[in-house]
């Protein structure tokens, strides 16, 4: 009678104690891991989320950059983590979709090692060019290569990343000999662009804005599908190159098994953050299309890209390092 007495009271105990997670939480500080460099979208995009959050929860969320191989380092290390809420990561395409295809070894899982917590919002991807070239249209990069194969050189923030890849599905469609400069992020990238050391490159659009009016770059298109609604004027390579299309996003990650009660509190919290009418124009200006979705969204956004991007990965030629 006693064990049943207990049993009973666990259980009890046990049930008042489930949504409890929730409502404490966060009662300690609150670590954003970013597996790139300061200064990146998705590094800019977990301060705002930490800063929001912040202010609007009383508790101090803390950004740890742990850039290396193109982002697994960052990942692997969340991947592990106690899963509690209390460690989380801004995570990219190239991490969750690209990486499996790219690396022999990541270190984690994308669909089983996480929980996904919020689908931030698409990172608008341009292609830029240095303004020495004669280049102003997507055309005339076409005409350009053709008329001096193997001698224009395109920049992206590193090997499989979006926008090796969309050099990679430029120079498949468009049938013309481009060669791919591989840099540790956006930002050097766009230095040796101004600098003249390469002829393009595929930017975050947060890389290029701050240069677009220094006479020295020049942005000629986008490469989503359709334009981007700040800049309505650039018009996308699609437009030039039938069915051409590369998407790049955000997503906001918890290491699996972290309780549900406290993904939907930061869902919500991110989602307010994200939505804030200030906080929405800031990221569309450095090139974040806000979409703040649902865990179950960012779960299927994963899954798809794994798809599409093995697919591209094995067209392209890339040998896993």
């Amino acid at each position: 009678m006693i064990w049943l007495v207990r049993a009973v009271l666990g259980a009890v105990l046990l049930a008042a104690a489930a949504p409890a997670h929730a409502q404490s939480y966060p009662s300690k500080p609150v670590t954003i891991v970013i597996g790139y460099t300061p200064g990146a979208v998705s590094d800019l995009t977990a301060r705002t989320i930490a800063d929001g959050l912040q202010q609007a929860w009383g508790q101090t969320f803390i950004v740890d950059n742990r850039p290396g191989s193109g982002g697994n380092i960052g990942a692997a290390l969340v991947a592990r983590a106690v899963p509690d809420g209390y460690t989380l990561m801004v995570g990219t395409d190239a991490q969750m979709a690209s990486n499996v295809h790219l690396y022999k070894h990541v270190g984690f899982d994308p669909v089983k090692d996480f929980a996904p917590v919020a689908f931030a919002g698409a990172n608008i991807i341009c292609l830029a060019v240095n303004a020495e070239l004669p280049i102003k249209t997507v055309a005339d990069v076409i005409d350009y290569a053709k008329k001096n194969p193997g001698k224009l050189n395109y920049g992206s923030s590193g090997t499989g990343s979006p926008h090796h890849l969309a050099g990679e599905l430029l120079r498949q469609k468009a049938g013309i000999d481009i060669a791919h400069i591989p840099y540790k992020g956006g930002g050097a990238a766009v230095n040796d662009l101004l600098g003249g050391h390469i002829g393009m490159a595929f930017l975050s659009l947060s890389a290029a804005v701050p240069h677009m009016n220094t006479g020295k770059i020049r942005i000629v298109a986008m490469v989503e599908k359709t334009r981007y609604a700040a800049l309505p004027d650039i018009p996308t390579i699609g437009e030039t190159v039938p069915g051409f299309e590369m998407s790049s996003w955000i997503g906001i990650f918890a290491p699996a098994g972290t309780p549900a009660d406290i993904v939907a509190k930061l869902n919500d919290g991110i989602a307010r953050v994200l939505t804030a009418e200030g906080v929405k124009a800031k990221l569309a200006n450095l090139g974040l299309v806000v979409i703040a979705g649902k865990p179950q969204e960012l779960a299927e956004v994963v899954k798809e890209g794994l798809r599409v991007r093995g697919e591209l990965v094995k067209a392209a030629g890339i040998q896993p390092e």
